[in-house]
């Protein structure tokens, strides 16, 4: 299926040690290129997770943020008594030697080693943060397939537009091979030295072969049948798509280099908008 290189997921999880959070975001890029931000107590987790993604990802600038948010309220918090007692005896006797010494209680609370956080178990929580990952890995893939799926939709319109103008083409060409000849056996008529029939037939035909796009056509009624399949294929199909526009680009520059009618050169303009449109559709692929 059609997947767009931008998209968006997010997710959170509640622990014993406060909340994950995880937060995927993608833009276009030629290859994959993973950026991350992790908490402290995740550092270790970095080689998994890139691992993680590239394994669902093969394309696009990611920014992958993974964050542990301290519980609400200071829940989970314990004050280390023997700390507060210690440094409460200090303050009594530095109160008792200095009369006019104030010591306030929030003050206290602040010193080094009087409020403790409960130690997290990392295994257990790198194991959670993983399985946050994957859960918004889930996410971020369908909304890379939904908006592919515009995508994909809007290229299929684009080949259509493309298959009709070959078709146009190709029932032009023989009104347009003819209407040549004719032009060229009344050019050579009017020459002061006629040549002689079997001459002016040679010449014809190296001309109208000059003129013939035939091949052309093939070629292009060949891609556009190969852009359908590989629209309908389940894997990313950026490359193949970006490689198979080029083919089609060269077809229609061709086609306009050897036109000499106006409705198949106006046929060539309107192939190469179609391309160009393409493409542009193409560069949000993965």
């Amino acid at each position: 299926m059609i997947r767009s290189m931008t998209a968006f997921a997010s997710g959170e999880r509640t622990t014993p040690w406060g909340t994950l959070g995880c937060e995927l975001r993608s833009v276009n890029h030629r290859f994959l290129e993973v950026g991350v931000r992790l908490h402290d107590e995740l550092r270790a987790l970095e080689p998994a997770l890139r691992e993680r993604v590239a394994a669902r990802i093969s394309r696009g600038k990611l920014d992958l943020t993974l964050r542990l948010r301290a519980p609400e309220g200071g829940a989970g918090l314990k004050v280390d008594p023997a700390r507060l007692r210690e440094l409460s005896d200090l303050a009594i006797d530095l109160t008792a030697r200095f009369p006019g010494l104030h010591t306030d209680f929030t003050q206290l609370l602040q010193f080094p080693g009087v409020l403790q956080a409960p130690a997290a178990d990392t295994a257990l929580l790198q194991e959670q943060a993983l399985s946050l990952l994957d859960e918004v890995l889930d996410e971020f893939v369908i909304a890379r397939e939904r908006e592919g799926g515009k995508l994909a939709a809007v290229i299929s319109e684009r080949v259509d537009g493309i298959d009709r103008i070959t078709l146009e083409v190709r029932a032009l060409m023989p009104q347009i091979r003819t209407g040549q000849r004719l032009k060229m056996e009344t050019r050579l008529g009017e020459l002061s030295q006629p040549l002689e029939p079997g001459r002016l037939e040679q010449e014809l035909v190296l001309w109208l072969q000059k003129l013939d796009v035939e091949e052309e056509l093939d070629r292009l009624t060949s891609h556009i049948t190969e852009a359908r399949r590989v629209l309908k294929l389940k894997e990313a199909v950026g490359r193949r798509l970006d490689f198979l526009l080029q083919e089609f680009n060269r077809e229609a520059n061709t086609l306009g280099s050897k036109s000499v009618d106006a409705r198949s050169s106006a046929a060539a303009v309107e192939l190469k908008v179609l391309i160009d449109q393409v493409r542009e559709q193409i560069q949000n692929i993965e």
